[in-house]
């Protein structure tokens, strides 16, 4: 196989992997392109990458640039789990600010963010307890 052959069937496997549920994805990380190719093209909404061993999917149409990684940008991107409940971690500003419908276990409760943005602590402000 010659090395364009090679490049479209990894194109192949990419628009396969598309399809995986997020259990099977996260079992083939490395299926998925990884966000450094994408620098410069626009990414859709809930297109998934591989960056870092992890996998995450877009939640906001964007063009990606350098430095704009999944992991320092929670806006752009969010970590696919399969835990609906991740623990909560204090943000450290706007940029990783949980969004509106965010949920999150803090003080063994459920909490589902009432405001975009939301940098408050679950059971201070800005939050919903969700029964268990």
């Amino acid at each position: 196989m010659n090395r364009a052959e090679a490049i479209a069937f990894r194109r192949k496997i990419e628009k396969a992997a598309e399809t995986q549920s997020d259990a099977d994805a996260l079992q083939s990380i490395e299926l998925f392109q990884k966000w450094e190719d994408r620098i410069g093209v626009e990414t859709p909404v809930g297109k998934r990458v591989q960056d870092g061993g992890r996998l995450w999917e877009c939640v906001q149409l964007h063009t990606p640039e350098l430095g704009w990684n999944p992991s320092l940008t929670p806006a752009l991107w969010h970590e696919v789990s399969l835990n609906p409940w991740p623990a909560w971690s204090q943000p450290l500003g706007s940029a990783d600010a949980y969004p509106l419908g965010a949920h999150v276990s803090h003080n063994n409760k459920h909490w589902e963010s009432d405001y975009a943005s939301n940098t408050w602590e679950p059971g201070v402000f800005g939050w919903t307890e969700i029964p268990q």
